[in-house]
């Protein structure tokens, strides 16, 4: 499908793709940080919609063709101090975006599986509106606990790094990062990274943007609290390699949600490497499936919470 586009409100268009049957349950994708939808490869919604799923894929605020902000991002001493003060909304803004999406376009309840940041928004849509989710999937994604899922030091100089203008500079700088980042010990897709770069370029050149989403992650705090509320069926999966947020980060989400399990990938690091994607779609359809004959046991009403925003 063509890009489409839905007003969310508050003053927020959030751009959309979908694959496959729209009569199947519905799987929204929600990429992470200065990451826009397209980095959920064609081929990976392709192969995921093969598994009896309406795949969408969106662009969240400050990302792609979306809505994008205004205001400067945090300074490098906000960001290293933890400021909050520079902030232009929270991880739960962009959840009530996603929870908006989902009702506009009668999509709700659908499976969820976010990835880094996606994986935070994700959980704040399973904990804020639970009636909107019917199973959550987090992937290389933390509590918010700054006990757990940090970064190894040599990150902090590769992650800060403002990206250059010039589009084969940008295209080679992003290479370099998921170099540092991606996946040591599965074989890398320096082709795919240059793709996505080179068509993340040409949607969006607004330099500030992830800055004001780092600033989101940093204003919504230690998440852990709201994780222990999630209902919903949960699969919490990290590589076993990721040097941007550590593995304990996974383990952290785990512990927090009830019921949930944990699936560590073997050599996997802060990406989504094509060499992965069996294992990966596999577990998040199986789990989507398992979360669909659970409702088919219990259709009623009563067997989904109220909304946080209801109560």
């Amino acid at each position: 499908m063509a890009e489409q586009f839905c007003d969310v409100g508050e003053g927020v268009t959030l751009c959309y793709e979908t694959f496959g049957n729209a009569a199947d349950p519905t799987a929204l994708l929600i990429m992470g940080l200065g990451t826009q939808m397209v980095a959920w490869q064609e081929d990976f919604c392709r192969e995921l919609a093969g598994h009896g799923l309406h795949v969408v894929r969106f662009d969240n605020r400050d990302a792609g063709r979306s809505t994008h902000m205004t205001g400067a991002p945090p300074t490098i001493r906000q960001l290293l101090t933890r400021s909050r003060r520079a902030a232009h909304y929270t991880l739960f803004d962009m959840a009530d975006d996603a929870a908006r999406l989902l009702e506009r376009l009668e999509l709700a309840p659908a499976h969820v599986i976010g990835a880094s940041m996606g994986g935070m928004i994700a959980q704040s849509l399973a904990a804020r509106h639970p009636e909107a989710v019917r199973s959550l999937t987090s992937i290389m994604s933390n509590t918010g606990s700054l006990r757990s899922g940090q970064p190894a030091l040599r990150m902090y100089s590769v992650f800060l790094r403002r990206a250059p203008h010039e589009r084969e500079a940008f295209i080679d700088h992003m290479e370099r990062v998921f170099a540092a980042i991606g996946s040591p010990g599965i074989p890398r897709d320096p082709e795919d990274i240059r793709a996505i770069a080179g068509l993340s370029y040409d949607r969006d050149r607004d330099p500030e943007a992830p800055g004001r989403q780092l600033g989101a992650i940093i204003a919504s705090g230690d998440r852990t609290a709201e994780l222990r509320r999630i209902t919903a069926p949960t699969l919490v999966i990290h590589g076993t390699r990721d040097r941007l947020v550590s593995p304990s980060g996974g383990r952290a989400t785990a512990r927090a949600i009830p019921g949930s399990r944990l699936l560590n990938i073997p050599g996997m690091g802060h990406d989504l490497p094509r060499a992965a994607w069996p294992q990966l779609i596999d577990a998040i359809a199986e789990h989507a499936k398992h979360a669909d004959r659970r409702d088919e046991e219990d259709p009623s009403p009563q067997a989904r919470p109220p909304s946080l925003s209801s109560l």
